[in-house]
């Protein structure tokens, strides 16, 4: 897409902190500067996000997800991660090209980074039932 600003990371119109990269994956440094080493991965050809991507190229981008998380973990210090994802408007998605964001963690950041939701006040197996895969 052309005005997509991922696409346009792929295509060197834009530089990046690279990461790691592959024939199918890019791995960068996310521009908000947040948190240390908040990274994005994107798969290199436009998919919006998570509902309209190829299970072929999906398992790619999270093969890299895993590879970058494993690294920040087994050889940078880290004690974990969270891996973070928003697919459509409705669910925070803000550019609209298929992305994971792998945030590192150690022990006693105080970084709060799962949202404290309403409580649901339905019950589960009501809640099932309206769900499930028929």
């Amino acid at each position: 897409m052309n005005d997509c600003i991922f696409c346009k990371i792929i295509n060197k119109e834009i530089p990046c902190a690279k990461i790691y990269e592959d024939e199918h994956t890019l791995a960068f440094l996310d521009i908000s500067n947040d948190c240390f080493g908040h990274t994005l991965v994107i798969p290199k050809q436009h998919y919006t996000n998570v509902l309209d991507c190829p299970e072929s190229v999906l398992s790619k981008v999270i093969s890299t997800v895993k590879k970058v998380s494993k690294h920040y973990v087994e050889n940078c210090g880290f004690d974990g991660i969270n891996i973070l994802n928003a697919n459509e408007k409705a669910g925070e998605q803000s550019v609209f090209h298929l992305h994971f964001h792998i945030l590192p963690r150690k022990n006693g950041d105080n970084l709060k980074t799962f949202p404290i939701l309403p409580k649901n006040t339905k019950p589960l197996d009501e809640i099932a039932n309206d769900l499930k895969i028929k």
